[in-house]
């Protein structure tokens, strides 16, 4: 079975050697992403909840190049800047998800200014 990279200019190019996704079989994993606009590569937004809105259409625009949506993930795992920041981001997350839910993890993370939040998804197409 071969790893096929997905790629999409919906999404931002990445920065060093990887690719935005990768699928193998029925899995995708998406590589961590966050807040930069795919057309012009600024940050968007100044606080978290703008951060992950936009953090969530580039996973989306990657998944949905894979095949898959947000409602594909089993695994979304969370890298935020300050603990401070876990309600707010909650509260947005909380609107761009549904049941049944994915497991998450959360945790604390060093990220270049001025990121708040990167996030990375583990997503099973065609179940």
């Amino acid at each position: 079975m071969a790893k096929v990279a997905i790629s999409t200019e919906a999404a931002p190019k990445p920065v060093a050697a990887f690719s935005q996704a990768v699928r193998k079989g029925n899995l995708v994993q998406v590589a961590g992403q966050v807040a930069f606009d795919p057309k012009t590569g600024d940050v968007v937004g100044e606080n978290v909840a703008d951060q992950t809105r936009q953090t969530f259409k580039n996973i989306e625009a990657i998944l949905a190049e894979a095949g898959a949506s947000i409602d594909d993930a089993i695994m979304v795992r969370v890298y935020l800047t300050d603990t401070a920041h876990f309600a707010e981001f909650n509260e947005v997350y909380n609107t761009l998800v549904s049941e049944p839910y994915s497991a998450r993890t959360t945790v604390y993370v060093g990220l270049p200014a001025p990121l708040l939040v990167e996030i990375d998804v583990l997503a099973v197409v065609g179940d």
